[in-house]
């Protein structure tokens, strides 16, 4: 393949639900490009996309694929998504360093769930969008419907190019509204047939000429004026402004294909390489000192690394764009985030796990390079004069969590590292090793998506391994104040142990008042603050921690003692074990010894003042709540609110958009456990949902009573 200037670059993600077709899409595009010679199939597992096991496994895209097609003196560099979404983490690394989405739609069912889902990230970065209505030759197909439905949604943003003929057994022709002319294909499709448009049907396409022209024009003032003086515009003209409209994200033009028949690719390809924007048209990245770099390929080289894998007998495939300058095989690199040294040895053009030795690339392309020494997913390597460092993908949450463990113990710590390289591939797998909950946790964005990385473990790797329910990061905290005292006192032979500590605890609000006078039983406790300190605990809330003491009784460099054993005991709350949280203390009074006292000594005595504190504090239990947002069908959504409500669900609100419903609540972490399974099941696959970490609450009392229970149970068989 030869080098392309930045001008010559088309950088496009496929997009659309599961069952869209956009493999199968990619395949036709591969083979008109003359990339591949024959055509793959989902069904037979021998598609350029779905190219590792697990993908020919489950018969659809798990990771995101790059492949690269020249069409036209252009290159089209193509990021093929997985339509699920539990796999929305190649999505959004694809959007980040993709400069148009290529939306495609299942002409049975139009917009879906999944199309509004991965719309959501569209919109969130800016990006311009082209919809391409596929599967038109299914009996169910209902091309109009799907334009009604775009229009609902997206308005007149929504603009068709084309529109077929016929739909279902019969489809074979297109009427292209901007070139005016139909396109009928043979039974082999590819190359097609240009025809003029039928009597019967020119009133309809000169309808939607008239109203792409008003929509070309809209975006441009020049065009506008010709357009109001002259009636119409000329084809150039017209690829002009829909680009402007594009860039402006004020027009959504609208194809048709048939990927499986290789029907209408060929024009889209023609569009995509004449139309969508070029990465030099499209803002530049900020760098993390917030500096916006140009996509410049006369500037200082600057490869950002969004995307690595391994392969068998490869070892790390590593993914980049060049954000600026250029790249040649042989550059020497320095790493911005590792400190260490790269030579590009060899720089591919990738087609799936194909990849064809390119000499050079400059700004705005995507490539790929193996066998670097210490660049993972997130790096960036800087060429002589450019110091960027770049961190612009952000994932979204996770939405499902497992406990993991291998099935055979000693293969515990080749497990964590097989977790870690998955992660790095996948980052939407997050690990994390919780001292808290003494369990390794796996969270991702649904059940399948834990299942495939169980599959991969088991099939690729060869260890077997288990889910578990994972253990719930409950909280302690108190509801009202609360005195103790505690004397440590041992003598055993030489010199002994003293410390006694009396303290007040109370629970702690952001901005609250310390009282000058405590009351306990008719007693006062005169309060006189000395000092404080506002400690921000590891797990989530504070511990604020006020030193009264007056006249000496303990000295003063024997605080951070019993503040460390107010801390430890804190790490393992008096009621389950769990960490405690927002909690005032005031250490008031005490006792020490001119020679037994030392800081253990005060160090136990603080820690058990305070759990005898604590516990006379009217102890509750916490639960961390998550904000949970539902978008399901219409039909759909009174099942959905009775499942919500038998998960202590609390309701927030309820929004509708373009035929689907939006419910937001409130929902205990616990109540999450199995949600995605159940939501595609209430939903037949047609609901999503988001979840993010809102806050802790307090349980109810039942729920209390059966922690407690479960607690105690669970020490004595300890």
């Amino acid at each position: 393949m030869k080098v392309y200037q930045t001008n010559e670059i088309k950088n496009i993600a496929v997009l659309g639900s599961s069952g869209s077709g956009k493999t199968t899409l990619a395949e036709a595009m591969l083979f008109e490009g003359g990339v591949i010679k024959r055509r793959g199939s989902v069904d037979s597992g021998n598609t350029v996309s779905d190219y590792f096991p697990v993908e020919k496994e489950y018969g659809y895209s798990v990771f995101s694929t790059v492949f690269s097609v020249e069409w036209q003196n252009k290159k089209l560099n193509f990021v093929d998504c997985p339509g699920s979404d539990d796999f929305i983490g190649g999505t959004v690394s694809a959007l980040n360093v993709t400069d148009t989405a290529l939306m495609v739609l299942n002409a049975q069912y139009g917009v879906e769930v999944g199309t509004i889902n991965q719309f959501r990230y569209v919109d969130q970065f800016k990006k311009p969008v082209i919809f391409v209505v596929n599967q038109l030759d299914n009996d169910k197909a209902d091309f109009d419907n799907t334009i009604n439905q775009l229009k609902e949604r997206w308005g007149n943003k929504a603009v068709q190019i084309q529109y077929p003929v016929s739909t279902g057994t019969s489809f074979n022709a297109v009427v292209d509204v901007l070139k005016m002319k139909m396109y009928q294909w043979k039974p082999e499709g590819g190359v097609p047939d240009v025809l003029d448009i039928p009597a019967d049907q020119m009133d309809k396409a000169m309808e939607l000429h008239q109203a792409l022209v008003e929509a070309a024009a809209e975006h441009d003032d020049a065009l506008m004026e010709k357009f109001f003086d002259e009636g119409s515009l000329s084809e150039d003209e017209m690829r002009a402004g829909i680009r402007a409209g594009l860039l402006a994200r004020g027009m959504y033009p609208v194809f048709c294909v048939c990927a499986k028949l290789d029907m209408c690719v060929r024009r889209t390809m023609e569009f995509l390489g004449n139309v969508v924007p070029s990465p030099d048209q499209m803002p530049g990245y900020e760098n993390t000192a917030g500096e916006m770099v140009k996509l410049d390929p006369n500037g200082a080289t600057s490869l950002f690394f969004y995307k690595t894998t391994l392969e068998p007998h490869i070892g790390q495939v590593s993914y980049f764009k060049v954000i600026s300058g250029k790249v040649k095989e042989g550059d020497d690199l320095l790493n911005a985030d590792r400190g260490s040294k790269e030579r590009i040895a060899q720089l591919f053009v990738t087609a799936g796990q194909t990849r064809s030795q390119v000499p050079e690339m400059v700004a705005g392309d995507i490539g790929a390079t193996v066998k670097l020494k210490d660049v993972r997913r997130g790096n960036t390597l800087n060429g002589k004069g450019a110091d960027n460092k770049f961190d612009f993908i952000k994932y979204p949450d996770p939405k499902y969590r497992r406990a993991v463990k291998a099935t055979n113990e000693s293969d515990s710590e080749k497990m964590m590292e097989i977790l870690i390289r998955m992660h790095e591939e996948d980052p939407t797998w997050l690990i994390e090793q919780s001292k808290e909950l003494k369990q390794t946790i796996v969270s991702g964005q649904g059940e399948f998506h834990l299942r495939t990385l169980k599959w991969r473990i088991e099939n690729n790797d060869k260890i077997a391994i288990e889910y578990l329910e994972p253990k719930i990061p409950y909280r302690e905290t108190i509801t009202k104040q609360a005195r103790a005292d505690y004397r440590h006192k041992k003598q055993s032979g030489g010199a002994g142990q003293f410390g006694e500590v009396h303290l007040i605890v109370e629970p702690y609000t952001e901005g609250m008042p310390t009282p000058e006078i405590y009351k306990f039983n008719g007693q006062e406790f005169k309060i006189s603050v000395r000092d404080t300190q506002v400690i921000e605990l590891d797990w989530g809330g504070k511990l604020v921690f006020i030193n009264s003491i007056v006249g000496g009784s303990i000295d003063t460099r024997f605080l951070p003692a019993i503040l460390k054993g107010i801390t430890a005991r804190m790490e393992q709350g008096p009621l389950t074990g769990s960490y405690a949280r927002d909690v005032r203390i005031i250490v008031y009074d005490g006792k020490m010894h001119p020679v037994d006292s030392n800081e253990i000594s005060f160090m136990l005595a603080g820690r058990n003042a305070f759990s005898t504190a604590f516990k006379n504090a009217g102890p509750k239990i916490l639960e961390p709540v998550y904000d949970v947002e539902v978008s399901v069908p219409a039909d759909y959504l009174g099942d959905v609110m009775s499942d919500m409500q038998g998960r202590r669900a609390i309701i927030m609100g309820m929004d509708s958009e373009g035929g689907f419903e939006k419910l937001k609540a409130k929902v205990p972490l616990k109540e999450m456990s199995n949600y995605s399974t159940s939501l595609s099941s209430i939903t037949g696959g047609r609901g999503s949902f988001i979840m993010k970490y809102a806050s802790y609450e307090l349980v109810p009392t039942d729920v209390q009573d059966k922690l407690l229970k479960e607690y105690e149970a669970s020490q004595e068989e300890d």
